[in-house]
């Protein structure tokens, strides 16, 4: 081929957008006829606090190998570097003659700062540089109050965000990429050494499929059946009731406009309810974009400053090994802690009952439990980590303050009420009578000689509770003005 005939060359930087269906900064490259150089680089020490814990790793390992095979049956591979970004990118610009890079924005704070000055560099260098929103349904800094500044809480939000949520045409990828044969072949996903050493993780796959075709698999899992009584069954842990679908939206297997536009096409009388409800839940995934854009240090610090001086506890560290074990004593909490950590995944109302747990009940700081989560969930996202462990500590955007406790004995009793989903998480508690399973110290008389292996509480729930409260109550005292 003569080379002043061969088709220009386009980088496509690939990082939590994971597939090829629904790929902006992909379908750009294609749509405008560059032969497309897709890459990876890996650069986990430009992400500060976003940097991937061991979970994230190990999904990441199986999707990148899932995003490989779906280029290569297209005719062009996955090229995957470690970083640092500027220098990798500039290296495959400069080996395949590229002229113009495109990628899907990521909105992390370190990320965003990053990406920023890539851009510019890139641009200084004469190439062609465009991002686009791959993740959102609307961009953190395009929903603001009548007075120009961000929301706070999250139904003003979500009433101004709903009416800007606009379907996009679905964009398929074609059967054969047009390729670029020049420049650095990468190195294998192996290389990067994401996988866990031992592999703790081997229970996980029995549970998720990484991937983007398991993306659209778990779709069609919910739309077939879970989103039918989804309003209510999604509160239940022991049932199959929530869309599994949060793994897979962090990695940016399927678009989140591809989700809602399926789930709203199966809308019906029965169903507006359950449709509506799931539609609420993405947006509290958008409104935890839109606040870490917004307070990018809450990462880290209080989103309500008045708990700056409050009197957290800290854990000694045979109190942290009985949480990492799941043996804090309070069976619906260490039935999620034991869940997350067989499967990479805590349900959610589960979650919310152990980070109430830990930060009132026993007063950890929230970032105790946030770190954990962080390196243990397979759908750990920066932005939904510090929204929830924010919200359920009571230091976040909420409209409900710190007094909100959840007590785990009345939330299993209500949720959990005949005890299967603390049964088979908490088999020492599983021959006795499904009342006993929410607070067995109550029912030492339905004990058997199984369950009375099982430990006693960290914390008495009536008596932190109590502590709680009036911990809050003295740094309400503190925090008061004085009249002077």
């Amino acid at each position: 081929m003569n080379p002043s005939s061969r088709p220009p060359v386009a980088v496509v930087w690939f990082r939590n957008d994971l597939r090829l269906a629904d790929n902006p900064a992909l379908a750009a490259a294609v749509d405008a006829g560059y032969a497309v150089v897709p890459v990876y680089v890996h650069a986990p020490e430009e992400e500060g606090a976003g940097a991937p814990g061991a979970a994230s790793d190990a999904w990441r390992t199986r999707s990148l190998q899932q995003l490989a095979g779906s280029l290569a049956r297209r005719g062009t591979p996955l090229r995957i570097f470690k970083g640092p970004a500027l220098a990798t990118l500039r290296a495959v610009v400069a080996s395949t003659g590229a002229s113009a890079m495109f990628w899907n924005r990521r909105y992390e704070p370190a990320v965003e700062a990053r990406d920023a000055r890539v851009k510019l560099a890139l641009r200084e260098d004469g190439l062609t540089v465009r991002s686009f929103n791959g993740s959102l349904m609307v961009e953190p800094w395009s929903v603001e109050t009548g007075q120009g500044t961000p929301y706070r809480v999250f139904t003003p939000y979500w009433r101004s965000a709903r009416p800007r949520w606009r379907e996009r045409e679905p964009w398929h990828v074609p059967d054969r990429l047009l390729a670029c044969d020049e420049g650095p072949s990468g190195i294998p996903v192996a290389a990067l050494g994401l996988q866990p050493s031992p592999r703790w993780d081997r229970t996980f796959w029995d549970a998720w499929n990484p991937g983007e075709a398991g993306a659209h698999e778990a779709l069609e899992i919910f739309l077939e059946g879970t989103l039918d009584g989804y309003a209510d069954g999604r509160d239940r842990p022991a049932q199959t009731s929530t869309s599994r679908l949060s793994p897979h939206l962090h990695f940016g297997e399927i678009a989140p406009w591809r989700i809602h536009a399926a789930v709203h096409a199966a809308r019906s009388t029965a169903r507006e309810r359950h449709v509506d409800t799931f539609a609420k839940e993405l947006g509290w995934r958008e409104f935890a974009h839109h606040l870490l854009h917004h307070f990018p240090e809450t990462v880290s610090a209080n989103f309500n400053k008045r708990f700056d001086g409050f009197p957290w506890q800290t854990p000694s560290s045979e109190q942290w090994r009985r949480v990492e074990e799941g043996r804090t004593g309070i069976p619906l909490v260490d039935a999620g802690l034991r869940e997350l950590w067989h499967t990479g995944w805590m349900h959610n109302r589960v979650r919310m009952v152990v980070g109430s747990c830990l930060t009132k009940h026993l007063r950890w700081h929230w970032q105790h439990g946030a770190r954990w989560f962080w390196d243990t969930l397979v759908d750990a996202d920066l932005a939904n980590n510090t929204l929830g462990w924010q919200w359920v500590a009571g230091t976040g955007a909420d409209a409900a303050p710190y007094f909100r406790i959840f007590n785990p004995a009345t939330q299993a009793a209500r949720f959990d009420p005949d005890g299967i989903y603390i049964a088979r998480w908490v088999p020492e508690l599983a021959g006795i009578p499904a009342k006993a399973r929410f607070a067995p110290w109550q029912h030492p008389d339905l004990l058997d000689e199984r369950s009375r292996t099982y430990p006693a509480p960290l914390v008495s729930l009536a008596e932190g509770r109590e502590a709680a409260l009036a911990a809050l109550a003295a740094s309400a005292r503190r925090n008061r003005p004085s009249r002077s």
